[in-house]
């Protein structure tokens, strides 16, 4: 009886990890996972802390808090909402968005680069005017910047809550070095070596930030009615939960989000701990992504 219940609980583990892999990595996962361990010289090796920090489970839940966070400035919002086709395929950009962050985190070099050329590529079609008037290019350095910014941010604070191992003070710093040399390669300007000059860094930006109804719309989208079966919302809802309860205070009121401190304290935290720990036993390697290392 025991062999049945083992043999039981290791089919629900394989169902989801392959239901949890196919939808960050898409159709053809495997093929670029694989791809992904062929030899050659890597800009990042297997135990630095941004191979850590982007092959944990935590990522589903910085992933959204910074693309929460992203929203709040008006240019970089105008330009997601114009071009990137989140809402008509959500699942797609997730999938080239996992591929992106493997491929420069653990893929060889020479696929790395390739990786960004392809991204931006993509950028120099992406360009065009705001609501209020203003003209934005996702090649602008300044737009390329804070979208880093955040990624980094929010990445660090949810794999520091709800990661496997959280970095010490000095890995902390090397991971915002690190995730650097790839916002630079990407175009962005004076991006921040360590966590000091992360926060002042996004603080330079608080000015330029605000809740458009574009950005408002996109936190209902994703938080209150994300393009998932009514069966997996009730997986979703902890994980979406956790992703505010990342987000600053001050970010609240500008996309209509609640400000619950006892209970983002409490219950929230339980709440991501449970759904990060639910990903990473299904996925045996920490991640799909990590499993390259």
């Amino acid at each position: 009886m025991a062999e049945g219940i083992g043999g039981a609980i290791e089919d629900v583990r394989r169902r989801m990890g392959d239901a949890v892999f196919e939808r960050i990595a898409g159709t053809d996962g495997a093929a670029e996972r694989s791809r992904l361990h062929q030899p050659g010289e890597r800009w990042f090796h297997a135990d630095s802390p941004i191979a850590r920090v982007h092959g944990d489970a935590s990522m589903f839940v910085g992933g959204l808090a910074a693309l929460l966070l992203q929203s709040l400035h008006p240019l970089a919002m105008a330009g997601v909402d114009a071009h990137s086709g989140y809402r008509g395929d959500p699942w797609g950009r997730l999938a080239r968005t996992s591929h992106f962050l493997a491929v420069t985190t653990y893929g060889s070099a020479a696929d790395a680069e390739r990786a960004v050329a392809a991204v931006r590529a993509v950028h120099e079609r992406v360009h065009g005017v705001a609501p209020d008037g203003r003209a934005y290019s996702a090649t602008d350095p300044h737009l390329v910047s804070w979208v880093h910014l955040a990624e980094v941010d929010c990445f660090l604070r949810a794999y520091q809550r709800y990661g496997a191992h959280p970095l010490t003070d000095d890995e902390a710093d090397e991971y915002v070095r690190q995730t650097g040399i790839v916002a630079t390669k990407l175009g962005a300007h004076h991006v921040p070596r360590d966590r000091r000059q992360l926060a002042a860094h996004l603080g330079a930006y608080r000015k330029e930030l605000r809740g458009t109804p574009a950005a408002r719309t996109t936190a209902r989208y994703l938080l209150v009615s994300p393009p998932l079966p009514m069966r997996l919302r009730g997986f979703y809802a902890p994980l979406a939960a956790a992703a505010v309860g990342l987000l600053p205070r001050w970010t609240r009121w500008p996309l209509r989000l609640p400000w619950l401190p006892l209970t983002e304290a409490t219950l929230v935290r339980t709440g991501g701990h449970v759904i990060t720990g639910a990903i990473r036993w299904s996925l045996p390697a920490a991640s799909a992504i990590a499993d390259a290392r």
